[in-house]
């Protein structure tokens, strides 16, 4: 069996106010709370004076007043976005009507729709001012950010590293709750995780992820979240032994305590894993490798 992932639930925040998380790094939580969001999509403020906004959130004008309020009296100067959920991207042109600030964005939403698609959707009106690559460093007055592309959540997700406290913001890729959904077709499970095994390179300190608490044990979370998906394929192999089986029969037998109604983001983070195990050759499809087809090991 994998190890346990320490998730945590606690959270101690207040819809439309800042929390003061750190000499340079203040969160403000959108009032959208959901089955994927948790309590809602934390907006990051980093700097004093002159700052950055990560991720300003959905189309809510209430939550944009409050990054607004956070923001009193300062200059935001950049608005960095993680990947194109709705979730994160869109607050963004809201955000511009009240301010000049350019966006910062790996590239505008890469994916299609699909009938088993979770809540979560794409921002596709989203395209960056500034495009920005893996290893970019974008500088404001006080405070300086490196880009880190992590593929794999969405094609474009971006996290971004806080270098002067060498702290991540993590967006969808680490989150501090659950794992992250991998959907197809822009969701990929090779990409998440190769992204997963590329953190380690880094030595962060601790990483704020948009949904959930802080994670201060940043190398053991994450090689726990490795070791759930490797689980998660050994139960995939272990439904297949007993012979063909669908995407929904294996939710059934795998997703024995999780509600009903999140099955088919469920069916959606298997179909993931089996695109991975098809092309490594370890399981063949009686189709074109959809999510309606039967699966059976090689």
């Amino acid at each position: 069996m994998a190890a346990a992932i320490p998730f945590s639930k606690e959270l101690e925040f207040e819809y439309g106010k800042a929390s003061e998380l750190s000499p340079l790094i203040r969160r403000v939580i959108a009032q959208n709370p959901s089955a994927f969001t948790l309590y809602g999509t934390g907006t990051y403020i980093i700097g004093r004076g002159k700052v950055a906004v990560i991720d300003p959130g959905p189309l809510d004008p209430d939550h944009i007043d409050a990054i607004l309020e956070a923001t009193e009296g300062e200059e935001i100067t950049h608005i960095l976005i993680t990947h194109t959920h709705h979730d994160h991207s869109p607050g963004a042109a809201l955000l511009k009507q009240k301010i000049d600030a350019p966006t910062y964005g790996f590239g505008p939403h890469g994916g299609g729709n699909n009938a088993w698609k979770a809540e979560e959707g794409g921002d596709m009106d989203f395209v960056p001012d500034v495009k920005i690559n893996d290893g970019d460093i974008i500088e404001g007055a006080d405070w300086s950010v490196r880009a880190i592309h992590t593929p794999g959540h969405l094609s474009n997700h971006i996290c971004f590293e806080l270098i002067e406290e060498k702290t991540l913001f993590s967006g969808d890729h680490v989150m501090g709750w659950s794992t992250s959904v991998v959907s197809p077709p822009d969701g990929n499970m090779t990409d998440y995780m190769a992204s997963l095994e590329k953190l380690f390179a880094y030595d962060h300190l601790r990483y704020w992820p948009t949904h959930g608490p802080c994670i201060d044990n940043p190398h053991e979370f994450v090689r726990g979240l490795i070791a759930h998906r490797q689980e998660r394929m050994q139960q995939i192999r272990d439904c297949l032994k007993t012979g063909p089986m669908t995407i929904p029969e294996m939710v059934k037998k795998m997703y024995t305590d999780v509600p009903e109604h999140l099955h088919p983001a469920a069916a959606r983070s298997v179909y993931s894993h089996i695109i991975m195990m098809v092309d490594k050759g370890e399981i063949v499809a009686d189709g074109n490798i959809e999510v309606t087809d039967t699966y059976q090991l090689k």
